[in-house]
């Protein structure tokens, strides 16, 4: 299955009662596992656009782990998740360490589902 529906999926799961569509950033980058950067789009049951629900999506390699980032889209003001071996938010603007939001726990959920879809097993 390809992996933009993949991501779209977990969004559904994990941030409900929103349904998602996955954009590439960069049309033209190759979609590739280690390496992704899109926009995750949110629209209600009726199929309206929440842009304000909006998540940015960056997935990328250091060295054998796969991290990944989300963050509200052009929401700077917001704070970022980093998920590596453990999920840590951070400051949207200067990128230092800070307590989760309050509505932290859905995104940390999708976080921990994209993180174990892409990284490979041992």
């Amino acid at each position: 299955m390809d992996l933009l529906v993949l991501i779209a999926k977990a969004a559904d799961v994990c941030l409900k009662p929103w349904s998602h569509a996955v954009v590439l950033i960069d049309p033209s980058a190759p979609e590739r596992l280690d390496d992704l950067h899109v926009r995750i789009e949110t629209r209600d049951g009726d199929g309206q656009r929440h842009p304000e629900h909006d998540l940015e999506l960056e997935i990328y390699r250091s060295g054998e782990e796969i991290n990944l980032m989300l963050s509200w889209w052009d929401q700077p003001d917001r704070p970022m998740l980093w998920h590596g071996r453990h999920p840590v938010w951070m400051d949207g603007e200067s990128g230092q360490r800070c307590a989760a939001p309050q509505d932290a726990a859905p995104l940390e959920a999708l976080g921990r589902r994209l993180r174990a879809l892409v990284q490979p097993t041992d």
